[in-house]
């Protein structure tokens, strides 16, 4: 038995694999969010200055174009900002911030979510009742709308961002949990789980959680890019992190006021890095959902 699981489960995943990559535009774009997060890890070694070290910036090199040689003696390949800042070394920096905040915020709704519709699925009842139409009254409002509030009632600052963001999504979390656990909670191995005295948080993570996460995964790779694109939103408004604290939305926020006078670059190139971004992460969580969807033809 201890040998034929981890077979069993290698077994699993090299299917997986196999017919993940029948997707030339799902690999690409899974080679995108790998070249990405490894920019984003390695984003000291690679970028040729700390743009968020006062020290490190010169007001000489404010504004030079694509390509153009700062008093520093190095070559701005995207150019610079008001501030001197190197775009490719902001942007690196923005990376890092954005994919924290998405992660941490799409994990916190994942974990929050998860528990509320697997909940849902065990009571039943009243209480089922209730949860689900908390659930559905705030799925019928837009999650921009939410974040905007709890930001204003939560204030600035990483946590209370990652925190409103968790809090405005963890509704979709909910509402696939439910739905796969009350595909299970009528089942005999259920029915003879709750006959036991087993708690009753052993059955819902030892029984009903493993149905609810090929779904739940899906939702995860969906939720990770919309909490990314939803930071920037905020940042770019002035209400998600402080200007002091590097992320993409920021950048794009910076460079708008300069985009008439024809300096086009300080927004538009951290602008295509979160559109790359964003786009990559749905392809695979579209071919995930493919691969993961039992009803379609092998």
């Amino acid at each position: 038995m201890t040998t034929a699981a981890p077979e069993a489960r290698w077994a699993r995943l090299s299917e997986f694999w196999a017919d993940y990559r029948q997707s030339k535009v799902a690999l690409v774009a899974l080679g995108v969010i790998l070249l990405v997060v490894l920019m984003a890890l390695f984003a000291p070694l690679i970028s040729p200055q700390d743009p968020y070290n006062q020290a490190t910036l010169d007001l000489g090199a404010a504004r030079l174009e694509p390509g153009e040689t700062g008093p520093a003696g190095y070559v701005h390949l995207l150019g610079t900002d008001a501030a001197g800042r190197d775009i490719f070394s902001a942007i690196l920096y923005g990376l890092r911030t954005s994919l924290l905040v998405g992660v941490m915020a799409g994990t916190c709704a994942l974990l929050l979510g998860s528990f509320v519709g697997l909940l849902a699925a065990y009571h039943g009842g009243r209480i089922e009742a209730l949860l689900m139409r908390v659930i559905d009254l705030q799925l019928s409002l837009p999650a921009i709308l939410l974040a905007l509030v709890l930001v204003a009632l939560l204030g600035q600052g990483l946590p209370q961002l990652v925190a409103a963001l968790a809090l405005a999504q963890y509704a979709y979390f909910a509402r696939t949990a439910h739905g796969a656990a009350s595909a299970e909670r009528g089942k005999d191995y259920i029915e003879a789980a709750l006959a036991t005295p087993l708690p009753a948080l052993h059955v819902l993570f030892r029984h009903l959680l493993p149905n609810a996460l090929p779904p739940l995964l899906v939702v995860a790779t969906v939720q990770v890019a919309n909490s990314i694109a939803l930071e920037a939103t905020l940042s770019f408004l002035g209400l998600g992190l402080p200007l002091t604290q590097p992320s993409l939305g920021s950048l794009i926020s910076n460079g708008f006021q300069f985009l008439l006078s024809g300096r086009y670059w300080i927004s538009v190139y951290p602008g295509i890095a979160l559109m790359l971004t964003v786009v990559a992460i749905n392809l695979v969580g579209d071919q995930v959902r493919y691969v993961l969807n039992p009803r379609r033809s092998r």
